[in-house]
């Protein structure tokens, strides 16, 4: 038993006629101004001083980073210096989820930059000891002193 697929088009077609555009595609309503308001004053409430702490503290260490007291040529120094790089990473998702959460555009950014920032600095220490990239006198191709 086969079935007529022209009729049940033609059928579904005036079903569809019969209907109006509101009816199919209901147009979202502008939000209230009580809603507005209520959103806005979640946003102002939100710019907690933890989040800031946060942000401030993830800064701290990839500020002090730059200032690193050991080489980095190999062993323990180098070690101590990629664990450094990726606790900026980490602390840098960290901040980013508490900005995205409270809505703090200029410190998500910030955050971002720091994971970015600690994924460069660890990147330039691996990268010429996995034979990536051109190793340096700085930058060897070891990873343990000898």
């Amino acid at each position: 038993m086969s079935k007529n697929w022209e009729e049940e088009m033609k059928k579904i077609d005036r079903q569809l006629e019969s209907i109006s555009d509101e009816a199919l595609l209901p147009a979202k309503g502008a939000p209230t101004p009580a809603a507005k308001a209520v959103a806005v004053e979640k946003q102002a409430s939100t710019k907690t001083l933890g989040v800031m702490l946060r942000l401030l503290l993830s800064l701290a260490l990839g500020v002090g980073i730059v200032f690193w007291p050991y080489g980095t040529r190999c062993g323990l120094p180098l070690f101590g210096y990629l664990a450094a790089a990726g606790l900026i990473s980490v602390t840098g998702v960290w901040s980013a989820i508490w900005t995205w959460r409270h809505r703090s555009a200029r410190g998500h950014l910030v955050a971002l930059g720091l994971v970015l920032w600690g994924a460069l600095l660890a990147a330039n220490e691996i990268l010429p000891r996995v034979g990536y990239a051109r190793p340096t006198e700085a930058h060897p191709a070891v990873w343990l002193c000898e």
